[in-house]
């Protein structure tokens, strides 16, 4: 009884050094940044990251000379029906987080365990908006008609598609306004790869400084003070 003790407290501490030095990773790492890639082409495509304090998004025009977003994330998908919007913002996330956790409060064990060790789906969350208001949880971001493109095909390679190579919408009422929707996406969410890991990645994929990694909104927006 005693040496299962001691295991069990072993076991104890091992876990709790594990999450000690998860948190100092999370808080370190990020701040070693990886620059922008220089180039020569005219910036002419505006995009955004946003953050809700937790989640981080990439936005981008609906429409523009490289792509119409609209032709894959159908308007007639949000509970508004507006055809009207500028702007698509677009994350990555856990599927359980996202339908089954409106609010840190109402969080369940089972969803968080699930998610921190790849045992979950993952899903994608588009939000149409009208204008985009840059401030400390919105930073404004120019890109060349080719790092938009490279952001385009990053974007688009997370979502899952029917045999039409549609994305696939999931039906639900856990939406979280009028103008949102959720789609079935690649991939499972994990301690190492959470939804602002995701987002770092596609400011990386674009050509975009960005923190070497980051599991918080907090890496990515440090580098955009």
């Amino acid at each position: 009884m005693k040496k299962l003790i001691i295991n069990i407290l072993k076991a104890i501490w091992v876990f709790i050094g594990f999450i000690v030095l998860y948190l100092l990773c999370g808080y370190l790492i990020p701040f070693i940044e990886v620059p922008a890639k220089k180039v020569s082409e005219t910036k002419n495509v505006e995009i955004f990251i946003l953050t809700n304090g937790v989640h981080t998004d990439l936005v981008v025009p609906i429409k523009s000379a490289e792509y119409d977003w609209s032709k894959e994330i159908r308007f007639e998908n949000t509970l508004s029906k507006r055809e009207d919007f500028k702007y698509l913002a677009i994350g990555w996330g856990d599927k359980g987080f996202y339908l089954e956790t409106p609010t840190w409060a109402e969080l369940k064990p089972s969803v968080a365990v699930k998610a921190a060790f790849w045992l979950s789906e993952s899903a994608m969350h588009c939000t149409f908006y009208d204008q985009m208001q840059v401030g400390k949880d919105c930073k404004s971001i120019q890109l060349t008609s080719q790092q938009y493109q490279d952001l385009i095909k990053f974007i688009n390679d997370k979502f899952d598609r029917d045999a039409n190579g549609n994305p696939i919408l999931i039906k639900t009422d856990a939406v979280y306004g009028k103008n949102d929707a959720f789609y079935d996406a690649k991939g499972s969410y994990s301690f190492l790869q959470t939804c602002n890991t995701w987002s770092n990645n596609g400011l990386k994929a674009a050509g975009q400084k960005a923190a070497l990694w980051t599991p918080s909104d907090f890496g990515i927006f440090q580098h955009y003070e």
